[in-house]
């Protein structure tokens, strides 16, 4: 019996980077990896699936002699083991080559791209699919509650990616998704965003642009015909049948939930999901799907039973009337959306927005002056300053007094604490684990 192919993964503990370690495993290779952040959920999550954890970037690791290094990006120059990989010209590429010279050959893949709802989007995508019984295998950001893992490999022809635009490696700068070769591409929406790695909205273009031109000409692009920026990108160049939605040229959703394509009703979006962004998701889903051969009717039936991926606008607990929820909103406009959508579920109740400005992007301030509109429907908005580079009460100054900053996580607590009462809505909004903001509201709250 010939020895698995085995796989050294530097950067395993990201979401990425760990569900690629997953399907590998679940194709039977061999596989080890190093971080500086093994610690759980990601840890204990590839522990029980029999992946090797290393602690570190220690040069040591070269004995586990693997047949290829696979880089995350979040190995740069100038680290030890990655330096020394170089010094002596052993295999390495990047975890999106990897997977698609691997693992995607010969799949037909559904690429979900865009600034915001990819990974709800790709959720949903999967679940329909699965719902259909296509059995597809997938790799998304985040883990759908209607599978409970955030990756996995199948022998269906079909797999769903979350195709992201952000930067493949230190030494491969084109976005992750290009690697990917979708037969059928969602173009959900396009802003500016990853200010850390793009100039400006048309370097993004640029890299979206590149996506198009690898979807071939028996394929799909499913586009947001209410986005200019993917108008644009689409008249570089595109050699594939265009479908557009959130528009009545192509699908779109009434005011009472009916679908419609081209005008003409296909049925009923029944789910208890909420705001007008997660319809545009769906509407994306369902025309993807319906390329993959799953009728309409079946798409909306399989909607109906799905669950939101986990974080976002979830429920984390309510104590004394007061609920708290978790979400993974980061931009201005996903910012602003989240907050519309849950203004909607609750009417006059008051929202308590508590935001942590973490992305690479936010961290720069580059959407800063954004962010009060952004949280216009919020009743009292609390910001946690800590490490920031920007001066956040001067960017929060237009709320007047109903903003509060605070730069230490404890006296921003106490802060919530000192005004919350019963029937509040609390929405905490973090692309990070946000120092376990939740489970110590609650407790203080009680």
């Amino acid at each position: 019996m010939s020895k698995p192919k085995h796989i050294h993964i530097l950067g395993i503990c990201g979401t990425f980077m760990g569900g690629i370690a997953a399907i590998a495993k679940q194709s039977g290779y061999r596989v080890t990896g190093c971080d500086t952040n093994v610690y759980p959920p990601m840890s204990t999550q590839l522990e029980a699936q029999g992946i090797e954890l290393i602690e570190g970037w220690g040069t040591e690791q070269l004995e586990l002699k693997p047949d290829v290094f696979v880089i995350g990006n979040v190995v740069s120059r100038g680290n030890p083991l990655m330096e020394e990989i170089l010094n002596r010209n052993l295999p390495y590429t990047s975890g999106p080559q990897w997977l698609a010279d691997t693992l995607l050959r010969d799949k037909w893949v559904l690429g979900v791209a865009g600034t915001h709802g990819k990974t709800t989007t790709s959720a949903m995508l999967a679940w329909i699919l699965e719902h259909a019984g296509l059995n597809p295998g997938f790799l998304i950001g985040g883990v759908p509650q209607n599978f409970g893992i955030s990756a996995r490999i199948t022998d269906s022809a079909f797999f769903v990616i979350e195709a992201d635009e952000y930067d493949t490696a230190f030494f491969d700068k084109r976005s992750k998704f290009v690697h990917y070769h979708p037969r059928t591409a969602i173009l959900n929406n396009l802003e500016f965003d990853h200010a850390d790695i793009f100039p400006d909205l048309a370097a993004i273009e640029t890299q979206f642009h590149h996506l198009v031109r690898t979807v071939p000409g028996n394929g799909l692009v499913v586009s947001n015909g209410r986005e200019e920026s993917l108008q644009r990108v689409i008249k570089r160049g595109c050699w594939t049948l265009v479908e557009q939605f959130g528009n009545d040229d192509g699908w779109n959703v009434t005011a009472n939930n009916e679908v419609t394509l081209r005008g003409k009703v296909q049925g009923v979006l029944q789910w208890e999901l909420m705001g007008e962004h997660n319809s545009m998701n769906a509407l994306a889903a369902l025309a993807a799907a319906r390329h993959a051969g799953v009728p309409v009717s079946q798409g909306l039936a399989a909607l109906a039973e799905f669950r939101n991926v986990k974080r976002r606008m979830e429920v984390r607990g309510t104590v004394n009337g007061i609920t708290v929820y978790d979400d993974f909103a980061h931009h201005p406009t996903a910012i602003d959306t989240t907050v519309a959508g849950l203004r909607r579920k609750v009417g006059k109740a008051r929202i308590l927005a508590v935001l942590e400005p973490r992305s690479n992007t936010m961290k720069l301030g580059v959407m800063k002056d954004a962010l009060p509109a952004s949280l216009k429907d919020a009743d009292l908005t609390f910001c946690y300053a800590g490490n920031l580079g920007w001066d956040a009460r001067g960017a929060l100054a237009p709320l007047g007094d109903k903003a509060v900053v605070r730069e230490d996580l404890n006296a921003l607590i106490e802060a919530i604490a000192a005004v919350a009462r019963s029937g509040d809505q609390i929405l905490v909004m973090s692309n990070g684990g946000f120092g376990g903001i939740h489970e110590k509201l609650l407790k203080r709250l009680q």
